[in-house]
């Protein structure tokens, strides 16, 4: 159970400005419904710059309401120069806070804003979002990922699927969110992370990952000298395989199960991995 503020509670229940906006002078979205948030804002401007109004559709939890909610109350007033200065910051402050695994509403609603703000000025809109997508779950990429670092001081994979929901399903990525983190905390290029050993790996994750070695690192690697090698099943942590091609037969066939598959698996997916062939 979420433990949100009074104000949270205040703009979930009771949302402020809610609702389309016929004649907006910038529309603003950001989300999908496929990733379990959307948001739609609407901005009146006048004719000097200033916000005169602003209205806001979304889907999406409580948090994602009420920053919402929050954010028409916050621009109101401003000039467009103004309100391009905000932050997800502001957007969380002025609720009183928010659970920190719901901190990506906020950041929602500062990419509205944003995506607003360049529809007023005639910036043409991204066709997709823009770098390389890290996380296929939510369509969340390389950019996204840095600049959440980099502007909330993030020092976690955890805190990263916070702001940006980056890793919250599959965890796939996680290795790739390890490495972004690391050359933005420390300015170095980081080594894959290793699944956390603190964390029993399930079956189908083992799977996952020893199928994807085995076939971006190990069958080329092997086919390089007339080999190849085939995944025949997995039980626990015994790795079942079969040799095939040159590697049939082949007096170092040993070697390589146990120096080459083995030890590569054991570094990528899990130390305890044995390798037999079948």
């Amino acid at each position: 159970m979420w433990e949100y503020t009074d104000k949270v509670r205040e703009h979930f229940l009771n949302p402020k400005n809610a609702g389309e906006m016929e004649d907006a002078d910038a529309v603003g979205e950001v989300g999908s419904l496929s990733c379990g948030d959307a948001l739609r804002l609407f901005l009146k401007i006048d004719d000097n710059g200033r916000i005169q109004d602003a209205r806001f559709q979304t889907f999406g939890c409580a948090s994602a309401i009420a920053s919402s909610s929050v954010l028409t109350e916050l621009v109101k007033g401003m000039t467009v120069e103004e309100a391009s200065k905000l932050s997800n910051k502001d957007i969380a402050d002025k609720l009183g806070g928010l659970p920190k695994e719901k901190m990506h509403c906020s950041v929602m609603g500062q990419e509205a804003l944003e995506a607003a703000i360049k529809n007023y000025r005639g910036e043409e809109a991204e066709p997709a979002p823009e770098g390389e997508i890290v996380c296929k779950c939510f369509g969340v990429t390389d950019v996204q990922v840095r600049r959440a670092i980099e502007e909330n001081n993030l020092t976690s994979i955890e805190e990263i699927t916070n702001y940006t929901k980056a890793g919250g399903a599959c965890e796939e990525c996680h290795g790739k969110l390890g490495e972004i983190l690391a050359e933005v905390r420390d300015g170095r290029k980081a080594e894959p992370a290793k699944e956390d050993a603190s964390k029993p790996m399930t079956n189908i994750r083992r799977m996952q990952l020893v199928t994807k070695v085995i076939e971006e690192e190990v069958r080329p690697a092997l086919k390089k000298d007339g080999g190849d090698i085939e995944l025949v099943d997995i039980n626990g942590t015994e790795v079942q395989v079969s040799l095939r091609g040159s590697c049939v037969g082949c007096p170092s066939s040993g070697v390589t199960l146990k120096d080459f598959v083995e030890r590569r698996l054991k570094e990528t997916v899990e130390d305890s991995i044995t390798v037999r062939e079948v």
